[in-house]
Formats: structure tokens, sequence, C-alpha cells
């Protein structure tokens, strides 16, 4: 329920001591907590901050290391930082894909059978993963029965409800944006901003929405070497990607994505030159090559744009050198912003794809397909050479068809002419479901999920449904995938092409209705460059 009363606790007594958990996951920038920290240190120098990074201890040293760091700091404040909870997301330690794909579409009983080995394996694991993170919390709590316990992160704010529930008492869960949430938990927790769940002493749970508007601006460069003395491992991510931050929010409501509820609709942004700043830093004083700009979309609207194209400009006349990626939206490029982003070290455009403008609509992705196959030219022709095209598609989202596979694929041969076949990667995805997103309530509108199932189901059959692939084109898409799996080497081809070459031939073995094969048709002319000689009468 939502109730904006304070909170009890010891309200009065401000935090003199945080310690950050970042709780287990794969080794990636824990950029989030990073930020928090900073913010903290700045606006409140006196106190004193550490942070431990789970993901880069031992599994049977977790709780021995945060129990030693929970004795020798007593720390006012421990705040867990939770990235991903949901057991159908593939990740570099957890390939859920190739299980699904093989327990669904696999020929071969023998590897249906490993893939549910492999399937009850994963869910085993994330079940596991989240009763050791509670047990974390419960450990803070029986250690330190006065310390206010905070929890944020990715995972967090899609299921925050859940984890209040799970948490011990007096514990705050943050949704989105954490900063000043933090900073009003250090003061005492008297003036509460942000949204929050808080879970008091005696167990009942408060909900607060946000009603302010956290000032990005105030996001100064991150103070790196004082990072390094409360974080002693930072070290250990400088050859990785390193994230940074430019923006939050975003406008657009595509039918499968949370940022907007997450981080507002309302686009803030960071000042152009701290955000060099901080890119400088990294590079010149760390060495760091690798710079992954962390915001839902590095530029997506006009004004966006207009904010990176002031980067850009910042980053040029550091002469820095760096290679950056970031998602991309191309509906607002111009040539002299490709060229900028080109001469600024830009490693590869990667960027949400589909080749059919009937799929962009029904996602609501907000942009004309026409255009952004213009833009690819635009870098084609201003500085490109031998940037990698990123192409994320969402395969049999909700309204693919045949027809709408078929357009796809002659665009991105399209791409392979344009680029060069090496230097285009399609990435293969299906649209996992998320609580509260247009293509939840489209779903269970036509009872493809129960209006009261359960997003953190560890049942497996639904979690196959959430990871969306349904049937006819499932099993088609499904089998190209584990046929390239199995015929391709990967040190020659690349997977994702090889899977969409194994669905091109497989499309042309079914008859595309008459009602579609001039549209068809004209697009793959348009395609060929043949247009005029393949019109139909």
């Amino acid at each position: 329920m939502k109730n904006d009363k304070k909170p009890s606790g010891n309200q009065e007594n401000s935090a003199s001591s945080i310690l950050y958990v970042r709780l287990p996951c794969w080794k990636i920038y824990p950029g989030g907590v990073i930020y928090v920290a900073d913010y903290i240190h700045k606006r409140r120098p006196d106190a004193q901050q550490h942070l431990l990074d789970l993901a880069l201890v031992a599994p049977s040293e977790r709780t021995r290391v945060l129990k030693e760091h929970l004795t020798r700091m007593q720390p006012d404040v421990v705040a867990f930082s939770w990235r991903n909870m949901q057991s159908f997301g593939p990740h570099p330690e957890d390939d859920a894909l190739s299980v699904v794909m093989n327990f669904d579409h696999s020929p071969s009983w023998l590897r249906r059978i490993k893939a549910a080995r492999g399937a009850f394996s994963i869910i085993r694991d994330y079940t596991l993963s989240r009763l050791r993170n509670f047990g974390y919390m419960k450990l803070v709590r029986k250690m330190l029965p006065a310390s206010r316990i905070v929890v944020g992160g990715t995972a967090v704010s899609i299921f925050g409800k859940y984890v209040a529930e799970k948490c011990p008492p007096d514990t705050v869960i943050v949704i989105g944006e954490g900063e000043d949430t933090m900073l009003s938990i250090i003061d005492g927790f008297t003036a509460p901003v942000g949204e929050y769940f808080y879970k008091d002493r005696g167990g009942h749970v408060e909900h607060r929405e946000r009603t302010e508007t956290f000032d990005l601006s105030q996001l100064t460069a991150v103070d790196f070497p004082y990072i390094e003395t409360i974080f002693p491992d930072f070290g250990s991510y400088l050859g990785d990607d390193i994230g940074v931050h430019t923006k939050r929010g975003c406008p657009l409501q595509c039918h499968f994505c949370l940022y907007n509820k997450i981080e507002g609709a309302e686009q803030r942004y960071r000042n152009p030159v701290e955000i060099a700043k901080e890119v400088e830093t990294l590079n010149k004083r760390y060495g760091v090559k690798k710079i992954w700009f962390t915001d839902a979309q590095f530029c997506s609207t006009k004004r966006s744009t207009e904010h990176v194209d002031h980067i850009l400009d910042e980053l040029l006349t550091r002469k820095i050198d760096i290679n950056w990626s970031g998602y991309l939206r191309l509906n607002h490029l111009t040539p002299e912003i490709a060229r900028k982003m080109l001469a600024t070290g830009m490693g590869s455009l990667d960027l949400s794809f589909t080749g059919s403008q009937e799929i962009i609509d029904k996602l609501t992705l907000g942009y004309k397909l026409e255009q952004q196959m213009s833009a690819f030219r635009v870098f084609r022709e201003n500085g490109y050479t031998n940037q990698k095209i990123k192409l994320y598609m969402p395969l049999n989202a909700p309204g693919e068809t045949v027809e709408t596979l078929r357009m796809t694929i002659a665009k991105i041969r399209e791409l392979y002419d344009m680029f060069g076949r090496d230097n285009v990667l399609p990435f293969i995805f299906f649209i996992g479901i998320q609580p509260n997103t247009p293509v939840e309530r489209l779903l269970i509108g036509q009872g493809y999920l129960k209006p009261d199932y359960n997003p953190l189901t560890l049942d497996p059959f639904l979690i196959k449904k959430l990871l969306y692939n349904p049937q006819p084109l499932g099993r088609l898409i499904g089998r190209a995938y584990l046929e390239a799996i199995e015929s391709s080497d990967p040190n020659s081809e690349y997977i994702g092409r090889a899977t969409m070459d194994i669905i091109e031939r497989e499309l042309s073995l079914i008859a595309l209705p008459a009602k579609h094969q001039s549209a068809f048709r004209i697009q793959q002319a348009k395609s060929c460059g043949e247009l005029e000689r393949s019109v139909p009468d």
C-alpha cells in the first residue's frame, strides 16, 4: 500500500559508516554502487564507506568474508546491491537460452534429457542464490541488530514488493535511482525521499512513491582515487568494459521495457564536461580502453542526441584514446554526429533491429525502418572503417509471421552488402516478459499468461513461457539455432549469422500467401537494388 509517513527506527541518528555489499553475480563493473558511494562521499565526506564485491569472492568464502567485514567495521548501514533475480535471463555464467532451445526443439532425445537436467540445475542455482542473498541480510540483522539494512539494484527495482516481503525488519528496499534516497537514509531517515518499500521493526511494509525529481546534474565526475580507497578490488575491473552514465529516464514506450517506469519518462542529463572528465580519468590515470555508456539508450530523442553531440565534442577536445559503445537509437543522427562518434572511438553500433515496420509498430519502438536504414548509410559514408554492427533482434515477438521474418532477413542482407558480412552480428534473443509492461498485459489478455501468474516462478514450464518464443515459428527458429551451433565453426562464422541463414533456407520452403507477395517482392528488390526490374504488374 502507499504510505508517506516517516518510517520508524533510530530516526534522529545519522549514520557514520556504510558497508556496501554487491551480491554475487557474474563479473561486471559495479557502476551503480560506485555512483552512489561517490555521491554520498561528496555530500557527507566524514562518513566511512567500504564496498565489498561478493562477485569476486569464492562462493565458499562469502559468508566468512562478510562476517569479517561486519565485525571489523560495525557499520550503521549495510546496503546490498542485487543485480539479477529471474531464472530465464541468459548471461556469461548461465546459458538458459541454449537449455530452453534444446529442451523444446532438439530432435535428439538425449539432448532434450540433458537440457532438462540443465534447466533444473539453473533453477536450483537461482533458488539457492535467492535464499543465500536473503541469508546474508538475515546475518546482518543477527550480528548487528541496531544497523539499518538497505537493498537496491536492478532486480530490486523490478521486484521490490517481493523482496520487501522476504527481507529482515528495518530494511529499506530502494526502487530505481538511489543516490538521494541513500543520502536521506544516512541522514537519519527522518525526511525520506525517492521510491522505496520499508519493512519496519514490526514487519509491516510501507510503500512510498517518488514525488521529487533527482537532479542528475549533481553527479559530477566520479572521484576514482577515493573509490580506490573504499573498494580494494577496483583494479580488477580496469581491463573490462567500464560503465559510464550520461542520463536517466526514457520517454519511449517500448512494449517489453521497464526503463520508463524505473527511471521515469523524463530524460535528465549529466553535465557533458563532467562525463568527459570521468572518461578522461579512467583512460589517462588507469589505462581504461573500453567504455560502455550505460543509459537505456545513449541517444534517442532529438534533445538527447544534442546532448550526445556535446559529450563527443568534450571527448574530442581531450584527445582520449578509448573504444566506446552503448545502445543507440538513430532517429536524429546527422553526418556530423556520425563522424564525431567514429572519431571518438566508437567500437560498434549496438541497437535493436527488426526488418519489418509492422513489428516495429506492434512493439511501439517508435521509429521508421527506412529512417534507421538511412542512418546506417550515413555511418557508411562518414568515416566507417570496420566497426561491428550489432543487431539485437527480438525474433518471434508478438505479431511475428513468416512474412515479417523474410523482411528482416532481406534487411540483414542489405546490411551485409553495406558493411561486409563479417562486420554484421545478428544477436538472437527473445522477449523476456517483465511485470507491468504492455507486452505482459497483452499476453494476459490473449490468455497466454494467467492474470495471477508469478513472475518469479520456479516452475520450469512457466519460465519457458516467460522467454517468449511461441509456436508455430518457435520450433523453426529454435532448430535453426541448434543447427547453427552444431554445424558452424565458431572460429569462422558467427552463430547469429549462421542461424539467420538457416532460417532463410527453411523459409524458402514455405509458400508465401498471395496477398503478401507484392509487398515482400518490393522490399526484396529494394534490398538488392533492382526495384525497376522486379515490381509486379
